[in-house]
């Protein structure tokens, strides 16, 4: 039996920065925050939903180009 402690990776936003917010499935937004599982958002980033986005916040500029192309 070992009693090493190990480290826990810590887990980074996505890579556009760590105020930027990503456009991802509503339905697993709930599982990711609760869970810890990772979400894909449009523009192909992996991520855990850490923080809920507030109006106004910055949003990834390809993401939001998927989804205004997705719209009408």
């Amino acid at each position: 039996m070992s009693t090493e402690v190990l480290e826990r990776p810590e887990l980074k936003d996505a890579d556009t920065g760590p105020e930027m917010f990503h456009y991802v499935r509503k339905e697993k937004i709930a599982e990711s925050a609760v869970m810890g599982t990772f979400v894909i958002a449009l523009c192909g980033e992996t991520f855990p939903v850490t923080k809920s986005p507030k109006p106004g916040s910055p949003v990834c500029p390809a993401c939001k180009e998927i989804y205004e192309s997705m719209k009408g």
